[in-house]
């Protein structure tokens, strides 16, 4: 943005303070994430950039990472027998952590969508009793650290029946903790508080009058909600999804506690792969996670700006 020409120096000064302030803080967060990009493509099995990737050397940079992730036994390609097995081995657990984080994510993504909604419309509506108690109860997931969530969960799903005890029910109905179902509960609730923040909000400019006057002409609240309320809070509901679906995809404490060896995540397999054998093949996956990210990001950006078209905030 450039500097009015009325202004005087010393706010001059201080508007370009600022962009040097920001440009530093942004540098400051991405810094990180920018270094592991370029040493995803190192052709050695190190860490750190090489002389040959710091002079720009063609032979410096490899996608070898790359293809021991998406072609089964190309670790290393020149890996015979017990080596061979190895990298065959630790690539199908990659694979399978792929498979893991794209099943899980998808479901807990639907529980968490339906239920966050039908929450957010319940609390969006000003007769419902102790609103602000169960907002704060449903989005205790995000403020409650991590670590405590997990294991509440852990103890729970172990035997989620344990509590039908105290009332004189039967207790033996198993445990969810090491199965699938596990762990996708525990995604969709910690995804859940997401949903309802960002339907919520897209449900705070919406106008009422359409629903009293859809009853008006006659359509029943399943009529009036299909066709009048998700069409004007489908943004929110998307952002809401994607925002739960990165939950899923990133989280590495739950499952420590809740899943078991057939349930391992794509951040599980990197927490694995960082404690038992260091490769740079964390690092391609790293890189992959980060444009996925990104993705998802501008996704939820390009829908923001559709909602507020759609209500009216900016012009098209």
């Amino acid at each position: 943005m450039a500097v009015p020409t009325y202004a005087t120096p010393l706010e001059r000064i201080w508007h370009y303070t600022y962009l040097v302030m920001c440009g530093l803080i942004l540098f400051f967060l991405i810094a990180p994430i920018v270094v592991i990009i370029p040493l995803s493509f190192n052709a050695e099995p190190y860490f750190t950039f090489t002389d040959k990737m710091r002079s720009f050397d063609p032979e410096g940079y490899s996608l070898r990472w790359y293809r021991s992730l998406l072609t089964f036994g190309m670790q290393n390609p020149d890996a015979t027998g017990s080596a061979f097995w190895s990298d065959a081995w630790a690539n199908a657990k990659w694979v399978q952590a792929a498979k893991n984080s794209i099943i899980i994510g998808f479901f807990a993504t639907l529980i968490a969508t339906g239920l966050g909604t039908l929450a957010a419309l319940g609390l969006s509506r000003p007769e419902m009793p102790l609103r602000r108690a169960i907002m704060a109860t449903l989005i205790s997931p995000m403020i409650v650290p991590l670590i405590i969530t997990a294991t509440g969960m852990f103890f729970f799903y172990s035997n989620p029946c344990e509590l039908l005890g105290m009332i004189g029910l039967p207790t033996n109905c198993g445990r969810l903790a090491g199965t699938y179902l596990g762990v996708i509960l525990a995604h969709a609730t910690l995804g859940i508080p997401f949903v309802i923040i960002t339907v919520t909000a897209t449900l705070v400019g919406f106008d009422q009058s359409l629903n009293r006057a859809a009853a008006s002409l006659g359509a029943n609240p399943r009529t009036t909600f299909f066709r009048v309320t998700m069409p004007l809070i489908l943004p929110g509901v998307i952002s809401g999804a994607l925002f739960a679906f990165v939950t899923s995809f990133d989280e590495v404490v739950a499952v420590l506690f809740i899943a078991g060896p057939d349930q391992q995540t794509i951040p599980r397999q990197m927490w694995n792969g960082i404690r038992e054998q260091i490769s740079p093949a964390i690092l391609a996956v790293a890189t992959i996670l980060v444009l996925f990210s990104i993705a998802l990001l501008a996704s939820v950006e390009l829908l923001r700006r559709r909602s507020e078209r759609i209500r009216g905030i900016t012009p098209h």
